[in-house]
Formats: structure tokens, sequence, C-alpha cells
């Protein structure tokens, strides 16, 4: 779908952010009367730079419509926003008025400029005579300065039958400056495909989305959950798609069932379709309207000298799963130089990145395990997942040399995908695990997906025993939490033991410091495990992704 230049502009550039002295809401010119609430989808900040953020918002009388439109009628509405120092709203600093009509799923993006650096903003919409929640936001601090902290947070896989959303909320409390979300946002399936172990708590609305209007409504039904509301709006969000935002395992213009040749006209349909929808329900820039196919996700976000967020796309620029696809021994296809996870230009856009970099962390937001990970202890046997990194090795090669010929300072690769927590150091060179550490990797378990999981002692997993370079996994359900500073990065692995219930607690299952220039991973917190309630599913690689790949043979 072609967005008319009228009501993208209109939806997606408010300008620069003017003082108004005056408080309170000018009469609507909203056309339709709305007769219910259509703030029912929450609101979102997202990209925050030192002078401006983007907002958004949708608006949906009933989210769960089977056409995707929200239940709003077939018009445009012009919807009124601002933003205030304060929650009470009562030092307003902008304001502005956009239209929104159904091309664009009656969704909003403001980019707000001219306001100030490193600062806390409040914000709120208005059509007709509703008027939404509030969002706090957060400006990024001006480019050569050195923020004393940044607490940030960051996600993946929520799958929305497998448990209720409590880690989304536990976030939203801690009040972080910043969350990333690295893919999974939604699952693709109808109800009952993809089921956990603990059973589905709840089910998918409509068929399995190929369609604009079902993922139109699938997001909808997953923005509706109020938990996933309050964490959009705590803190500006940094958003990157893995695969189920589209359709498991695809590669390019692959889907995942393969294709003797590429491009299946039904599943480049269905990709334009998840990229609309997608941007639609996102709070992210002009920049990244979809053309087609087409959408250009990868961007940079610098937070002053303190860090630079790198937000990459694994999924759209990548060659086809080498060897099948799933877990394979010794696939020579992984190590071939002319394949390529990023594509050439994202690769290119990362390394000149790193070369440019003066931040005192670089910190890769992307989506699939990084580090090596071998699952058998047999000796000359690789087993490795090809969905991963690990299928891609010589790519993986290039980013490395990259950042170490660019001297990088801190690297840090942040990654979700595979359900489970983890923590490792990087090597110089992969499959050589005893070479010098040139990076961290941090990775974080789903909000939800695989249900409640297990927790267990990680000194006496397998998978670490074979992977000494790898230092944490846990299996149960959470997110992370960081601070960063000019002198380290503390980490927090935060749990929620059962997601099958409502309102479950959350704690910390383990901690690390990575200082200043040592990539590497020090301890400093542990939770051990109650052994006499531990499950009896003993299994290494217990809880990781719906296809099984990393199971130990």
């Amino acid at each position: 779908m072609r967005l008319s230049r009228r009501i993208l502009l209109a939806s997606s550039a408010a300008g620069a952010a003017a003082a108004v002295p005056a408080t309170g809401w000018a009469q609507s010119n909203t056309h339709p009367t709305l007769a219910t609430d259509p703030f029912t989808l929450g609101v979102a900040s997202g990209d925050p730079e030192p002078g401006g953020v983007v907002l958004w918002t949708r608006l949906a009388v009933d989210p769960l419509a089977e056409d995707g439109m929200g239940g709003m009628p077939n018009a445009a509405f012009d919807v009124k926003w601002e933003v205030a120092r304060d929650e009470r709203f009562r030092h307003r600093v902008a304001h502005g008025e956009v239209q929104t009509a159904a091309e664009i799923g009656h969704s909003v993006h403001i980019e707000v400029e001219g306001l100030r650096a490193g600062h806390e903003y409040y914000y709120r919409f208005k059509t007709g005579k509703w008027i939404s929640p509030i969002g706090r936001t957060v400006t990024a601090p001006p480019r050569n300065s050195m923020p004393d902290e940044l607490r940030m947070a960051f996600a993946s896989c929520s799958q929305y039958e497998h448990g209720y959303f409590t880690a989304y909320r536990h976030m939203a409390e801690s009040r972080p400056d910043l969350i990333l979300h690295l893919g999974d946002y939604q699952y693709e399936y109808k109800a009952k495909v993809y089921n956990s172990p603990d059973g589905n708590v709840r089910d998918h609305e409509g068929p399995e989305t190929v369609s604009l209007a079902t993922y139109r409504q699938r997001h909808a039904q997953y923005k509706a959950d109020p938990d996933l509301q309050l964490a959009h709006a705590a803190a500006p969000w940094l958003v990157v798609w893995d695969d189920h935002e589209t359709e498991n395992n695809w590669a390019d213009e692959f889907p995942e069932a393969g294709s003797d040749t590429p491009a299946p006209a039904d599943f480049l349909a269905r990709r334009a379709a998840a990229f609309q929808a997608y941007w639609e329900n996102m709070p992210l820039r002009r920049s990244s309207v979809p053309e087609g196919i087409d959408m250009q996700l990868y961007r940079r976000v610098r937070w002053g000298r303190l860090a630079n967020f790198h937000m990459m796309d694994t999924r759209q620029y990548r060659d086809d799963q080498a060897c099948g696809d799933g877990t394979q021994s010794n696939c020579a296809d992984a190590w071939d130089e002319s394949r390529t996870i990023t594509g050439e230009a994202q690769e290119e856009w990362l390394i000149d990145g790193f070369h440019a970099s003066r931040a005192r962390w670089d910190i890769l937001g992307q989506q699939v395990f990084f580090t090596q990970r071998d699952n058998t202890a047999a000796a000359d046997v690789l087993r490795t997942s090809m969905d991963g990194w690990d299928g891609y090795a010589a790519s993986r090669q290039r980013l490395i040399d990259g950042w170490v010929e660019a001297g990088v300072r801190n690297p840090v690769v942040l990654t979700g995908d595979v359900h489970t927590h983890w923590a490792g150091e990087i090597k110089t060179g992969f499959p050589d695990i005893d070479g010098e550490s040139v990076g961290v990797e941090l990775v974080a378990t789903s909000i939800t997906s695989g249900g409640n999981g297990v927790d267990s002692v990680p000194e006496d997993n397998a998978a670490l025993k074979i992977n000494p370079h790898i230092k944490f996994r846990n299996a149960q359900r959470g997110y992370v939490e960081t601070v960063i500073t000019p002198d380290q990065m503390d980490v927090d692995f935060k749990v929620v033991p059962q997601v099958t219930v409502p309102d479950a607690p959350v704690y910390t299952r383990r901690s690390y410091t990575i200082a200043d220039r040592e990539r590497a991973l020090h301890q400093t917190y542990d939770r051990p495990v109650d052994v006499a309630t531990m499950s009896t599913n003993t299994s290494p690689f217990a809880g990781s992704d719906e296809n099984a790949d990393d199971y130990l043979n």
C-alpha cells in the first residue's frame, strides 16, 4: 500500500516544537464523532534524539475488529498532541495537530523537535472529547556530553498465548531511561498452533497473519494488553524486528518453507503487509516508512559520548539459512565468505560506524545468538544453529574484525530470540574459544514465549561446559536491566518465575559488571536455585526456541 503524501506528512512530521504559554485543549476539529474511547492501544515514544523524540498512538474503538481497522470509520481524524515538563501539563512546551486516516491504520507518528536535550517529558493525545493516557519520555543528552549514567532495559519474544505480560509491567515500574525491544514483539500463528509446555493461558484472535488486515488485528491485540501499554508509556523504545513479526525463520525473500527459487509472490505480499503493519504500530520515524517489501530499520541512536546504539536488521538482507536450516554438524557453507546475515550495505554501515565512534560503549541491538554456541561435546564436531550468527560465521568474523581494527573501546552485543538468558564473552576468532575476549554478549530471555520455563544451576549446565566462553544460562522468563556509566556496565538478569498466572513477582537471578576496556564479565550477584523445587527437566537447552534447534544431542 502506498501512503498518500498528505496523510504521511501530516501523521509523521510535526516540525519544530514551539513554546506555548497556554494550557488546556483548543476545540477539536475531528470530522466524525466517536462514541467510544479510541485510545485503547495506549501511547508510545521512541528513537530519542537530543532535541526530540517520536510520539505514537493509534486510534481503535474496537481493537479486535476482523478487518484490522479497529472499528474506526473510513474517514480522516484530526489528532491533537502536547508535550509538557510535568505530568499535570502545567508547563506545556510543545503542541500541534495532525491528521490520520484508514490508509495508515489510523496511526499517528509525531516527530517532535526543539525539546531540551537530556530531559524528561510527558505527552498525550486528544481527538474529539477523548484524551489518551499520559506517556513519559526522555530525550537523548547533548551529543558531546558524557552523562553520569543511562538506565537501559531490553527484552524480546512476547508470545501472547503463552503467558501474561507481567515482565513488561515490572520493567515499566523500574522507570528506565530507554527500552530496547530486540524482536518477536508479536507472533503470527492462529490460536492453539504454537502451544506452551505449561498450556496456553489465552488465545490469539483471527487466523494466521498473512494480510495487512490480520497483521493490524494481531498488533492491536498485543497493544491492548495493559502491561505492555505501561512499558510503552514508561520510556522511549528502540525497536527492531526478528522473524515472527512476519513469519518464523524467514530470510530476505525466502519464506520459512524455502523455495527452489526466491521471491514467491505470496510471501512477498505477506512481507509487505507485515512491514506496513509494523511501521503503523511502532514509534518509528518517517525514514522507516516501508516501500513495498523494503523498510529501512537499521539505524543509529547516540546517547551523548556515553553510548552508541547500533540497531540492526538481521532478517531483511540475509542469505537463506545454510545446510537446510535447523541445527547442523560441521556445515561448511556456514563459513562461506560470500554469505551474509546483514547484507553488504548494512555491514559497511556498521564498520564505518565503529571507525567513527567516540563513544565509551558501542552497543549492537540485534536479534539472534552472536557468539559461537556448540551443541555437542563430540570431538571434531561443531554442531550449531544455522539461523543465528553461527550459520553466517564469516559474516560474524568480518564484524568482529571491524570493531577490533576500529579500536572500539567497549563492544557489547545485545540479543533476543532464544527464550533463555545467556551471558558470554566474544573471542577474537571462532571456532577458537581460547583466544582473547574482544567483546561481550548479553542475551535476554523471552517475556513469555515458552511458558514458565525452568531454573537450573548454571555451573552444572552441559552447554556451558562445552562453551566455557559462555558464563551464564537461565531458562525462566524475564528481561535484562542495565546501568551504564563511563566506568562500567552493571547488568541484572531479571526473571518472573511464573507467567501463567497474573501478577507474579520479579527477582534478579544473576548480576554482572563489565568494566571499561576489559571486555569481560565479572559476576557480582547470584540467587541460588532451591534444588528442592527444581523442575525434573534436565535438558541443558530446555526452554529454548520453538524449533528445538538448541538441544544437546
